[in-house]
């Protein structure tokens, strides 16, 4: 009789145990194939391995995460489908991504009327500027790389420059910031050039900037395959005026896609690629080269990109550790995150900032020898 009644009671405290344990339901929305997957590529690998790693010490607070991963193809109308599927299909009880700012500027007006928590990993600052109840996001905003890259051009007397952005949300926004900052940091801009988000060829462009007199840099504000054209056409063209690129090209494969034309080239970018260069007491160091450690492991080179997958799903472990669960509570607890070490940069958000970087998280690097070096810290 004891060792039915002791069955008895063992079967009842693992069903309790059962009904109380929750699968935590994270979606994310990454370009893994299209254009753009080489910046969806390294944040889908950052996630997954972060979820199994999770998941295999026995999940947060003994509830497992069930990681739901969608390809956008870096195209918007396929990423509002994915996030209704997500939100109304799927339940998730927060979202990471997308993976560019078109795709989520397009998403924003769905996720808070679902009031479902989203950090995005993509750019604009239109995402988070003005703030949106439910929307944050990982990714620094174009205008802090702005600042960063315009202090560094300020710093070296260069004044005078032309623009060459890609006709996509990041470079659209990125030449509004150019523009709207310059004044701030006495930079005139003496030429203004646009190009196509699948051009190969700008050619016409560079001519241009490289008969505009008194120019001392050019800066290229867009993602691959653009940039990489750009670094090679300016080299054809024997074109001698310094180029500047944006963060969003700061991968190796900014590097592959332009070989030899890339060296030289300075751009704004987050501490991960230099890691090893930043001095010890950076408060970054340790949680970048552990994390570098971590993903070459497996998937080989590490990207900036990854980073913010990285940062996103971090930030949700932590809150929903600390006791969060609904979406609600998720939502409430990430505005009041502080001094968040991450890949990215340290993170502090509240009511009026969902972005949460500033442009000390940026460093400057230059391309020699076919890897980044640390110019300015």
């Amino acid at each position: 009789m004891k060792k039915v009644l002791a069955g008895v009671v063992a079967v009842l405290l693992l069903f309790s145990l059962s009904a109380q344990a929750k699968v935590i339901k994270i979606g994310a929305l990454v370009s893994i194939t299209g254009p753009t997957s080489f910046l969806g590529e390294p944040e889908k690998n950052t996630l997954q391995m972060l979820a199994d790693k999770i998941n295999k010490n026995g999940g947060i607070n003994g509830n497992k995460i069930k990681l739901i991963i969608y390809d956008t193809k870096g195209d918007p109308s396929s990423t509002v489908i994915l996030t209704r599927k997500l939100i109304y299909s799927d339940r998730v009880d927060a979202i990471i991504g997308p993976t560019r700012s078109g795709s989520t500027l397009a998403i924003i007006p769905f996720i808070q009327r679902a009031h479902i928590p989203l950090i995005s990993m993509a750019s604009s600052y239109k995402i988070t500027t003005p703030t949106k109840r439910w929307v944050f996001k990982t990714a620094p905003s174009d205008s802090l790389a702005v600042e960063r890259l315009y202090s560094y051009l300020q710093d070296h007397n260069i004044h005078k420059v032309a623009i060459l952005t890609a006709e996509t949300g990041f470079g659209e926004s990125g030449r509004e910031e150019l523009k709207k900052l310059a004044q701030k940091y006495n930079i005139t801009i003496l030429r203004d050039e646009t190009f196509g988000a699948t051009d190969t060829n700008m050619t016409s462009q560079l001519i241009k900037i490289k008969n505009t007199k008194g120019v001392q840099a050019i800066i290229c504000w867009g993602t691959n395959p653009g940039p990489a054209s750009v670094a090679k056409n300016a080299k054809e063209l024997n074109i001698k005026i310094p180029l500047f690129m944006s963060h969003g090209v700061a991968s190796k494969r900014f590097i592959q896609l332009a070989g030899k034309s890339a060296e030289g080239i300075i751009l704004p970018a987050g501490k991960l690629l230099v890691a090893e260069q930043l001095p010890k007491t950076d408060p970054q160091r340790a949680v970048l080269l552990k994390y570098k450690e971590e993903y070459e492991k497996t998937f080989g080179p590490v990207s900036t990109f990854g980073g913010h997958a990285y940062d996103a799903f971090m930030m949700l472990v932590k809150v929903i550790k600390e006791g969060a669960q609904t979406p609600a509570q998720i939502r409430d607890s990430l505005e009041k995150i502080k001094n968040f070490v991450g890949i990215t940069g340290v993170f502090t958000y509240s009511k009026d900032d969902h972005a949460g970087l500033d442009p000390s998280d940026f460093c400057i690097v230059k391309i020699e020898n076919g890897s980044w070096k640390l110019i300015a810290y």
